[in-house]
């Protein structure tokens, strides 16, 4: 779909008609059935890497390969789908993180997006004749020039765009206690500031780096708050699970649709980040004490203590993606609650379009 009401979003000569970037949700909540048709309605579609080799037969006994089948399986599949924009979601946190990145530059992914820790190293895997984009995902102005400052020192390279995710997005979040608490914190005023941060390096480096808002962006509204701030674009995820072709059953989607704002919650999890979720009966377990047992078959984020923990991080959100929410969760953004019906992406691009228009 060409949309002229938006302006194009550039991403390292990509052009981008519909400058709305489908958060990459794992484990499994968006593949190639949700970034397929993202693309097509000419946004970009981001597969998540997390843990996506669930469905292969090896998953537990080869838990690297899996991924690295499944990965190119989903890719494929995606670019059988759409001549849209395509992305990969590749957390630093991963312990496959490597793998996860070559693989998608093998595939000719166009984007890669890369955060849950700063992936300071990111660029040594793109060889010069690569076509593959890297954005990667901060929280704070401070991360973005120690970031930008590392890839130029060290590999000659600027972001092709920087994604800034702010307290009020879903899953893990790159905030402590008392920053989501804290207002300095909001995304709204973090969007100008690392706008300001990044013009140096722009002017600096001759090559443009726009800033894509994320965290909690739910409607026309917010998408044109953000653009006004100064953003070049923005990155939803939670809107996007409510959708027939988000790749979630549609359990983990009726958990969205059932919920009240009171039942999103703020999590600690095994990982050592706190996360943003919704709130049911196996998290009330977990925060009374009980623990889930488990055998960890793979040690799939660096920073897990799963020796300590009461429950397995994976295994649960892979039960949520396939409906058993007796036995995991569901993570969310902090608008989950607005959603109150299952519609076409099609029908999602209309309506935040629409609702972009009535703020002119």
């Amino acid at each position: 779909m060409i949309n002229t009401n938006f302006k194009t979003l550039n991403i390292g000569g990509l052009s981008i008609n519909l400058p709305i970037i489908q958060g990459g949700m794992g484990v499994g909540i968006s593949l190639s059935g949700l970034a397929s048709a993202v693309a097509n309605e000419g946004g970009v579609g981001v597969i998540a890497a997390a843990s996506i080799g669930m469905f292969e037969p090896n998953f537990t006994s080869d838990f690297v390969k899996s991924n690295i089948v499944a990965l190119r399986k989903e890719i494929r599949k995606a670019r059988q789908m759409t001549k849209g924009v395509l992305g990969v979601n590749i957390m630093v946190a991963l312990t496959n993180f490597a793998d996860m990145v070559k693989t998608a530059i093998d595939e000719g992914i166009d984007i890669i997006f890369s955060g849950a820790g700063l992936p300071l190293n990111l660029p040594q895997f793109l060889k010069k004749t690569d076509r593959t984009k890297l954005v990667p995902i901060v929280s704070s102005p401070r991360a973005a020039g120690i970031l930008i400052k590392r890839w130029v020192e060290k590999f000659d390279y600027v972001p092709d765009a920087i994604v800034v995710e702010g307290p009020l997005a879903g899953g893990h979040l790159g905030f402590n206690e008392q920053q989501l608490q804290n207002t300095d914190y909001n995304l709204e005023n973090i969007i100008p500031k690392v706008v300001e941060e990044i013009k140096k390096y722009e002017e600096k480096y001759q090559k443009p780096v726009p800033v894509i808002a994320a965290g909690g962006i739910y409607s026309g509204a917010d998408i044109r708050k953000f653009i006004k701030l100064g953003a070049s674009g923005v990155q939803m995820a939670t809107r996007f699970v409510t959708t027939d072709e988000c790749d979630a059953s549609i359990e983990f989607k009726k958990a969205y649709l059932n919920s009240n704002e009171e039942d999103l919650v703020i999590i600690k999890s095994p990982v050592g980040m706190l996360g943003r979720a919704i709130k049911n009966s196996f998290i009330g377990d977990v925060a009374k004490g009980k623990k889930k047992p488990f055998k960890c078959p793979f040690h799939c984020i660096k920073t897990c203590n799963y020796q300590k923990s009461p429950y397995c991080i994976a295994l649960a959100l892979i039960n949520a993606q396939r409906g058993n929410l007796r036995r995991g969760f569901a993570f969310s953004g902090a608008n989950a609650y607005r959603a109150k019906e299952i519609i076409p992406v099609k029908k999602l691009i209309e309506t935040l379009t629409q609702e972009y228009q009535l703020c002119n």
